[in-house]
């Protein structure tokens, strides 16, 4: 390996020692290996234990409908970017196998934890790496959304790789491709989720500001910033063609995450990593502390990944990287109302790197208590993996068990006569619609896209279905359709559906499965 160094103005190749070489605890290791490995476990343990059965979600619905011929596409709010839509079409545009794209979806997860990763083979040492990567991976919210198409889990790598890159630009301005790497990796996160990409680069910008050996590189953050404008393009443009303008957009995205302002969140995502994947509004009991309890530990371990980084001299890296980490949560944690446990992804990515600089640390051979630190180490983790594989078990089959149901009832309503071309409106409409092939649409709230009067005379040319659960009542203008009981959906029960201009199911007929 050479490094450039200028010696009077003329770049000279230098031969300089790897971390591999120089370090302790990576002496004998190669990043390959051991980072491919920790890339291959994951995908496939997702696809062994979480995957098999796992319908489309809600979001995902929406994501996926943009370009499947299953059903007409789904409405697309303000808050959404297309960038999963866009990473999903090879797959969903040419096949409806949700088994297909899942399959799909956990290789490039592979692939992409991979990538991330061996962006920092120069920075910090392989079992560091591998360490951190299989800490990231074993979360329970990284492997439920290992290969659901959500965009959370790719700004995690884009931000990964692309802090790799800055650093290792900013270190040496003629490494062309960490310089093209930081933008392109900025440019992936953007095109998931625009405002995590300028927190991320408002976070490279003052790093270029604080850090050693990259203050005053402009360059890197000139390309980070060119990068969050590309990615960003697309969904300025659809801005001011469907939306308004840019601030128009902004303030409806606003409205739909209940107005951005100065929350107090923490405890919020604290309850929400028992297993709920969106806790809004979250005023439920924290029935399960156990599986909070390496969240409490997080500051603790990053701090003595810092500290144990100063000595092994590889500060800067994990200083920038839990800095990058702490700037990407802090606005889920202190200015979103509501907690959902994969807004936090690109953060762990990121503050798993000093975590396990500490955990290699107190484990390293020149310890003094090593072998008392190795055992608790090892208890600790296989504590956690225990806990985390238990709650992933039990967010997967409770989404198996609405998957079933959702079947069954989009089975019902094709029985009923809502065929294609139909609408779907009401609860659960937009995963109802899309197994049914028909075209969903709310007349209000957050998905409104058309209105009371236009849906009744939709109804008068094609089926039109309106879904009320137990409890409820129908809008006034389905009120005299016909109504037929559903099979429930999860807990709820007395699911029905209001339906006009279907061909009328034969007398004595009744949808199987139905609650009396």
């Amino acid at each position: 390996m050479y490094e450039r160094r200028f010696v009077t103005g003329t770049p000279v190749r230098v031969p300089v020692e790897t971390h591999e070489r120089r370090s302790p605890d990576g002496a004998s290791a190669r990043p390959l290996p051991l980072l491919a490995a920790v890339a291959t476990a994951f995908a496939l343990v997702h696809l062994a234990l979480v995957a098999p059965g796992l319908g489309l979600g809600w979001d995902e619905t929406v994501y996926v409908s943009q370009v499947s011929p299953q059903a007409p596409a789904a409405f697309f709010s303000a808050p959404r970017a297309r960038g999963i839509t866009y990473l999903v079409a090879p797959v969903a545009a040419v096949t409806t196998s949700v088994a297909a794209l899942r399959l799909y979806l956990a290789v490039l997860a592979g692939g992409g934890l991979f990538l991330a990763l061996w962006v920092w083979r120069r920075l910090l040492p392989a079992p560091v790496l591998a360490v951190a990567g299989a800490l990231f991976a074993s979360l329970w919210v990284t492997m439920f959304y290992a290969a659901q198409a959500m965009p959370n889990l790719w700004v995690a790598y884009g931000a990964l790789a692309a802090t790799g890159c800055f650093l290792r630009a900013a270190r040496d301005p003629g490494d062309r491709r960490a310089l093209l790497g930081t933008g392109a990796g900025v440019a992936f996160a953007a095109l998931m989720r625009p405002t995590d990409a300028v927190w991320l680069v408002l976070a490279l910008a003052v790093a270029a500001l604080v850090l050693p050996r990259a203050r005053r590189r402009v360059l890197p953050v000139v390309v980070a910033a060119a990068g969050v404008a590309l990615g960003c393009a697309e969904w300025v443009v659809e801005a001011y063609v469907h939306y308004g303008g840019l601030g128009a957009r902004l303030r409806r995205a606003s409205e739909i995450q209940g107005h951005l302002g100065w929350y107090f969140a923490v405890d919020d995502h604290v309850r929400a990593l028992g297993g709920r994947a969106l806790c809004r509004p979250c005023d439920v009991p924290w029935r399960h502390p156990p599986s909070a309890l390496w969240f409490f530990a997080l500051p603790l371990l990053v701090a003595g990944g810092v500290r144990a980084a100063g000595r092994a001299g590889r500060r800067v890296p994990i200083v920038l990287a839990t800095g990058v980490g702490a700037a990407l949560a802090a606005p889920y944690l202190f200015t979103v109302g509501y907690a959902a446990p994969r807004f936090l992804l690109p953060a762990y990515a990121l503050l798993a790197l000093p975590v396990a600089q500490c955990l290699a640390d107190a484990c390293r051979p020149r310890a003094r208590w090593r072998r008392t630190a190795a055992g608790v180490v090892a208890v600790a983790v296989a504590a956690h993996l225990a806990v985390q594989y238990a709650v992933v078990d039990s967010v997967a089959d409770r989404v198996r068990r609405d998957t079933r149901d959702l079947t069954r009832i989009a089975a019902e309503l094709r029985a009923l006569g809502v065929r294609p071309p139909c609408v779907v409106s009401g609860e659960e409409a937009v995963r109802v619609a899309f197994r049914t092939g028909c075209a969903s649409r709310q007349p209000g709230g957050h998905d409104g896209s058309t209105t009371p009067r236009a849906l009744a005379a939709t109804a008068l040319r094609r089926p039109v279905a309106v879904l009320v659960s137990a409890g409820a009542r129908p809008p006034a203008y389905a009120r005299d359709w016909r109504v037929h009981p559903l099979p429930d959906l999860g807990r709820r029960t007395g699911f029905r559906a209001y339906v006009a201009g279907a061909t009328p199911p034969a007398p004595g007929w009744r949808p199987a499965g139905a609650t009396r």
